[in-house]
């Protein structure tokens, strides 16, 4: 028996943040997926929880020095937690690393990559390292590895039409004496039109480095150092530390200056001896930029007896990429420029290869950016690392990421303080006859849409070719709900985020970013309503209103209006507790005495959006407390950190911050992230809303029901990568129904005939 509850993990009276008591039990070496609606507790369960106390319990087996270096979890609000295994999280957090990070060295592709060119590449440079430009002995010494060095635009610094006595040179920063040096140098026909310079005249003229010549002045010579216009730029404006040159000089400066690729490397990042070693016609830095589909081919092609571990161990590796739906991807590719989806898909290929088992994957959401083709990929994944037998756990609102589960959980009933219970417990069959609100919207599918809205006009975008896009040229329709689809990596983001925002600067912009890493900012202060509230209480107490902000004369002196006191001990767990002078309440003793409707200033931030909205009265307030219950944030508190809220949730608020505006473009990078499949209906609502009043609602989305809810479609493809950037099919969501080419319009039709268990 003792063994047989060593095969669960056992939790029992968790109680962090809104659980109430719960106690469940896990089954090991299964795929066991969190259902329940946003804000329900699974996040408190799965994170704050299972993973918190494996993480803690794991960091604690190191000595003390160690633990100085990692960070610092504190015990979980549970009675008991036991039969954790080595927790693994892969969340959706992006991946930084700056541009010393790429695809290539964050999977450790590129290390591998390295060996292979030291072994074969012909000639011999050197060692592995010698083929990374993160190492002195490879980098590129002009740009440092990075690939890119600020350089000058100076389309306008040269009129080619005009020769240097015509006054060609017409930098506006120039002295005019500095632009008549040039006509006296004597390197130059000063009579000929610079269009008619050889490339040898134009590079003296352009980029010449120092050199010594005899100036005439007056009849007399000088010795003096000739510079090319844009060297001498380069040296005067770029090379000078920036703070030194006076305000007025930086903004005269700044519209010519911006990253370029490296001159010396052209963004190859390696020096030139490096570059010059091959395989098979191909330097390191070539293949990296290959897409990975093409990559394998190409490593099929190396037959070199010393080369085969390499081969086999990269091509391994490269195939989980594609496995993942990643083949689009290079090994080049910054991965502080990869969406979350592609993180999370990134982080996930890492432990592929990983020969550990009794490991516990936690995955937050791992459908996010992933369109209905690729999803069955990564349940294939999700599988493999089980039958290695390994634990995984996810949070998903997927269906069909759920219908693989081998166990499910389902929390609810709904959100915030009317959550964190366990609705269910079970197999599949079992939650589609459950009374829960996740069993109920499973078996449910939205209708597609029939009656189509009338355009009021047209934005163009012309000859598009960022990253992939093909020469691409469209019209989204205003005055109606558009959707842009496709696989991951067709272009979309490109197509949206990158041509049309940089063509329409105004669009309102809600995606999944942070709207606010400080604990002092909440909803109350980011939509506006505290500023309402501090009018509203000074008025009804005939004081100041700084005194009602915990960020000003209101707070509370002891811990400055943060609520709690952090102590930290050194190489212990800091230790953070609520201030014994306000007892966490922010404000000052003689503020909270002042009340409005029968209520503090730190009563109101306690209230959830729901609360509020049923019971204060300040008309102000209405309206955007409603809008926020609209996007389905009614569990949040008015003064809940804006460091705690999830990607889903920071976007739904922006967008409840946003909702006031008319006769505006709103462009929404995947609303549904996040979301509950009984929310979806409420964000449609809130869309279309938006549209009725006047607005452009421009959505990228992969979820089924938004794309059978649009007026217009715009669907990219066919694939990923080289293979996309292509547009696939416009009109309306019956016309996708029958396009041939569309992989949307393909699994838009089978969601019409219900899902399919």
């Amino acid at each position: 028996m003792q063994l047989m509850d060593q095969e669960q993990i056992i939790i029992k009276g968790a109680r962090e943040n809104n659980l109430k008591n719960v106690s469940l039990q896990i089954p090991k070496k299964k795929i066991t997926v969190f259902t329940g609606v946003s804000g329900s507790g699974k996040s408190s369960i799965v994170f704050d929880t299972i993973a918190t106390e494996a993480q803690r319990q794991l960091f604690e087996g190191f000595s003390m020095f160690i633990r100085n270096f990692l960070p610092r979890y504190a015990h979980p609000d549970a009675d008991s937690i036991e039969n954790l295994s080595m927790a693994i999280v892969v969340d959706q957090k992006r991946l930084g690393g700056g541009s010393h990070s790429t695809l290539g060295t964050i999977t450790d592709i590129s290390p591998v990559m390295r060996l292979l060119f030291s072994r074969v590449g012909k000639p011999f440079v050197g060692y592995s390292n010698a083929f990374s430009f993160n190492d002195p002995q490879g980098m590129c010494p002009e740009c440092n590895g990075i690939g890119r060095k600020m350089g000058v635009i100076a389309d306008d610094f040269v009129d080619p039409s005009k020769s240097l006595n015509e006054g060609a040179i017409q930098v506006p920063f120039f002295a005019t004496w500095e632009k008549e040096m040039y006509k006296n140098t004597g390197f130059f026909d000063n009579d000929k039109k610079i269009s008619d310079y050889t490339e040898e005249e134009l590079d003296l003229l352009l980029h010449s480095k120092p050199r010594k010549f005899k100036l005439q002045i007056g009849g007399s010579t000088m010795n003096a150092t000739y510079l090319g216009i844009i060297e001498k730029f380069t040296q005067s404006y770029i090379k000078r530390d920036i703070k030194t040159l006076s305000e007025r000089t930086q903004k005269i400066v700044a519209p010519f200056i911006k990253m370029a690729p490296c001159p010396l490397c052209k963004g190859a990042r390696l020096n030139q001896s490096v570059l010059g070693c091959k395989i098979h016609g191909y330097n390191i830095a070539q293949l990296s930029a290959m897409e990975v589909g093409d990559l394998i081919d190409f490593l099929q092609t190396i037959h070199e007896p010393v080369a085969a571990p390499m081969v086999q161990t990269l091509t391994e590796r490269l195939g989980h990429l594609v496995d993942i739906g990643l083949d689009y991807l290079t090994l080049n590719r910054e991965t502080d420029t990869l969406s979350g989806g592609e993180s999370q898909r990134v982080k996930m290929v890492k432990h592929l290869s990983s020969s550990l088992v009794d490991v516990m994957y936690i995955f937050d959401e791992p459908s996010v950016g992933l369109h209905p083709r690729d999803v069955y990929r990564l349940n294939g994944l999700l599988q493999k690392l089980r039958d290695k037998g390994n634990t995984v756990i996810v949070v998903e609102h997927d269906p069909e990421v759920i219908k693989v589960a081998d166990h499910i959980i389902d929390v609810g009933p709904h959100a915030g303080s009317h959550g964190g219970q366990i609705m269910y417990q079970g197999n599949l069959s079992g939650l589609l006859s459950a009374s829960t609100l996740t069993g109920k919207f499973m078996k449910q599918s939205l209708p597609l849409k029939t009656n189509y809205r009338t355009f009021t006009g047209k934005l163009a975008i012309r000859n598009a070719k960022i990253n992939n896009l093909k020469n691409v040229s469209v019209e989204i329709p205003t005055g109606v709900l558009t959707v842009v689809t496709g696989v991951a990596g067709s272009g979309k983001s490109s197509l949206i985020n990158q041509v049309f925002l940089t063509q329409h600067p105004d669009a309102i912009v809600i995606n999944q970013a942070a709207v606010g890493t400080s604990t002092r900012s909440n909803p109350a202060t980011y939509t506006g309503i505290m500023d309402q509230l501090r009018k509203a209480f000074a008025k009804a107490n005939k004081v100041s209103e700084s005194l009602f902000s915990f960020n000003s004369k209101g707070a509370c002196e002891n811990c400055q209006g943060l609520g709690v006191i952090y102590t930290d001990l050194a190489f212990l767990d800091g230790v953070k507790t609520p201030c014994e002078i306000c007892g966490g309440k922010r404000f000052k003793e003689e503020v909270l005495a002042y009340k409005l409707e029968g209520k503090s200033i730190s009563d109101v931030l306690e209230m959830t959006i729901e609360q509020a909205l049923e019971q204060m009265k300040l008309k102000e307030v209405q309206h955007t407390l409603q809008t926020m219950s609209d996007v389905g944030l009614d569990y949040l508190t008015l003064g809940q950190p804006l460091s705690t809220l999830s990607g889903g949730e920071c976007q739904r608020i922006k967008l409840a911050s946003e909702l006031h505006k008319k006769g505006s473009i709103y462009v929404m990078d995947e609303p549904t992230t996040g979301l509950h499949m009984s929310d979806v209906g409420h964000l449609l609502a809130l869309m279309n809303r938006l549209v009725e009043g006047g607005n452009t609602v421009i959505v990228i989305e992969h979820n089924l029901d938004i794309i059978k809810n649009a007026d217009w479609i715009i669907d990219l493809g066919p694939d990923g990568g080289k293979n996309g950037g292509e547009i696939i099919f416009e009109g309306t969501p019956e016309q996708i129904l029958h396009s041939p080419t569309s992989l949307t319009g393909k699994y838009l039709k089978e969601s019409i005939h219900g899902r399919d268990f």
